[in-house]
């Protein structure tokens, strides 16, 4: 379900930034955004809080929790190239943390590719890659000639019969069948890989038959990690995906959306979703390879203190 959508070129500062709270979820030490906001245009997503501030929204006079557009800067992969060369102290930089490389405004510049080449001319720092879009795989060539530095990841939000609604929720990013299929060609390729399921919304991917089929996909091709996280409740996310399911006649599922917007059936949520993806890590593979992201903040404290005494592979943050 493509959108058309409006394109802002803006000039931002950093390159390779240190990232503390992707550092926590045990994702990366350093992360890469070429832009502002996104154009995959998830309807949950929580990148509007974290930017917020930022003066660019101001002065192109767009509201960082709409949809409809996207910021970027193209010079992006002349600031991360000064930037590999100048950090002494090197490591795993996740591509991307709020924006995403092969976006559709990103793919206008080929920015995917030209920060991927840009951090992979200097030796010692490692890529993991994150993105909806399946065309990182005419990448695929160059991630080729640095197998053991780039890890490959499509967030793969639910399974393939969900598709129609997962069109609606993020209507630009690729088909669910799409990033499929990518990730079992990176597989097939000797690429290191992982998982991520994040995040597995209520009544869309969080039963325990859409979990186990998604977590056997991911075993399937040769995850080093699966990432797992509740969708975060903050901001006009849940409301946007609410009236989005609504308009489109998915009343069930927009029920289930508007049912966790409530506190305490979010916090139950929570807690059904980690057993659930913890059965499934263990009947496919080691539960040390699962990360599942979560807030304490949002749950109750007795559903806190339920998953604290049973939180194999949950990373508190």
């Amino acid at each position: 379900m493509e959108k058309p959508f409006r394109i802002h070129s803006y000039p931002l500062k950093g390159g390779i930034t240190a990232t503390p709270e992707f550092a926590k979820k045990k994702l990366a030490d350093f992360a890469v955004n070429p832009g502002l906001k996104c154009g995959h245009g998830c309807l949950y997503c929580s990148s509007g809080a974290m930017l917020r501030t930022h003066k660019a929204f101001g002065q192109l006079r767009e509201n960082p929790f709409q949809f409809g557009y996207a910021i970027v800067d193209p010079s992006t992969p002349q600031r991360i190239a000064k930037d590999a060369v100048k950090i002494k102290r090197r490591g795993m930089i996740q591509l991307c943390t709020t924006v995403d490389a092969w976006a559709p405004e990103a793919q206008e510049h080929n920015l995917g590719r030209q920060c991927l080449q840009a951090i992979l001319a200097q030796p010692g720092w490692t890529v993991r890659i994150l993105t909806k879009n399946a065309t990182v795989s005419q990448d695929f060539d160059l991630i080729e000639q640095h197998l053991n530095r780039v890890l490959v990841g499509l967030s793969i939000t639910a399974a393939p019969d969900q598709d129609r609604i997962i069109n609606i929720l993020e209507p630009n990013a690729s088909s669910i069948k799409e990033r499929m299929s990518a990730m079992v060609e990176a597989a097939a390729r000797g690429f290191r890989t992982y998982g991520m399921l994040c995040p597995l919304l209520p009544g869309i991917a969080d039963s325990p038959e859409q979990i186990d089929m998604l977590v056997k996909f991911a075993v399937d091709c040769k995850v080093e990690e699966i990432f797992a996280e509740p969708v975060n409740p903050r901001g006009p996310g849940l409301k946007l995906c609410q009236q989005a399911l609504q308009a489109w006649d998915y009343d069930t599922e927009a029920k289930s959306i508007e049912k966790i917007r409530n506190r305490k059936n979010w916090s139950r949520y929570v807690v059904n979703l980690v057993k659930h993806v913890q059965q499934a890590i263990r009947k496919y593979t080691d539960i040390s390879i699962l990360r599942l992201l979560l807030y304490p903040s949002g749950l109750t404290p007795e559903d806190q203190a339920e998953i604290q005494n049973h939180d194999a592979g949950v990373v508190w943050l």
